[in-house]
């Protein structure tokens, strides 16, 4: 049966076109290999700042969920570490019925410091479809994701105005939930953002990364789409393609970034921040206990024991 899989699936990769288009905004742009540019040496230093979070479900029902959501950013010059930074909150979010239907509202309780989003932008309709996944609706614990995102965008804001030369956010710059644009209205202009994945396709239904690359002449790379997104390769022994969203003259700095043999091709700052802001299975676990072995939380626990049919399966094996 495998065996039959495999060479259904082959012999469909292999029966792509070399010439396709780009699905991208709903719209169908054509590849051109006159599109490819290289990547040059950099002339000068800048400073980057990379930023990433991480979060975790500290509690969760189906009418409340507490999570720790932790953003950091690191700055490096010359390929040295310069500066730190982080911020971390724990987010209480609970459910609650109004105008007909279910709403989900929170609050925030910052580990150090002051609040740096909005609780009022994560007020929103458990109907609402930036958040919910297919016809159901969205899980309480959607809202961690919404919160983590405004507060790397509000971070990043906070690390421009303090001076870094280039800022460099995993992911895209396009907003996903409600009330996104909010935050991304106060990036600065040095900002960019590099995706480790991307969900486009071509026409003939291919990845275009993996055509593009086939495409290429070698070293390093970037690929022009529209306006200021590419698909890059910032090493030339990488086999990695990532879409970047930037001005094309940060790229250089990337590239300079992104020589170490554990991720070959990707910048180490973002290697780097992401392990910074994680917040680990232990530390999870750990404020976890703390928090229910308290005689006063006896009420909450009786909640979770309605939802941890998953956890007691997990368990088994």
């Amino acid at each position: 049966m495998l065996k039959e899989i495999s060479k259904y699936l082959t012999d469909k990769i292999r029966h792509f076109p070399s010439s396709d288009k780009i699905l991208f905004n709903n719209k169908q742009i054509e590849i051109n290999k006159d599109l490819f540019a290289r990547i040059p040496k950099n002339s000068t230093q800048k400073s980057l700042a990379f930023i990433d979070g991480g979060q975790a479900e500290i509690l969760s029902a189906g009418t409340f969920c507490l999570s720790l959501i932790r953003v950091g950013a690191l700055v490096y010059l010359n390929n040295l570490k310069i500066k730190e930074y982080k911020h971390e909150f724990f987010l209480l979010t609970t459910a609650k019925h109004e105008l007909g239907e279910v709403v989900y509202e929170s609050i925030i309780f910052p580990v150090q410091g002051t609040k740096i989003i909005d609780e009022h932008d994560l007020f929103i309709s458990s109907a609402d479809a930036t958040i919910k996944v297919g016809t159901e609706r969205a899980p309480i614990t959607q809202v961690a994701n919404m919160a983590r995102r405004f507060a790397e965008l509000a971070v990043a804001a906070m690390v421009g105005a303090d001076g870094a030369d280039v800022i460099v956010l995993d992911g895209t710059l396009e907003p996903s939930f409600r009330n996104e644009e909010k935050y991304l209205s106060k990036l600065p202009v040095n900002i960019c953002a590099l995706a480790k994945s991307s969900s486009l396709f071509t026409v003939s239904g291919n990845s275009p990364v993996v055509l593009l690359q086939k495409l290429s002449s070698g070293g390093c790379w970037s690929y022009f789409i529209e306006e200021q997104s590419y698909f890059v390769r910032l090493h030339e022994k990488s086999r990695h393609v990532f879409r970047y969203t930037g001005t094309k003259d940060f790229l250089s700095y990337l590239a300079e970034n992104s020589t170490d043999a554990l991720f070959l091709g990707y910048p180490y700052g973002l290697i780097a921040v992401d392990k910074f802001a994680r917040v680990s299975n232990e530390e999870k676990r750990s404020l976890k206990m703390n928090f229910l072995l308290k005689a006063d939380n006896r009420e909450i626990a009786e909640y979770l024991s309605a939802t941890d049919a998953h956890d007691i399966l997990d368990n088994f094996y």
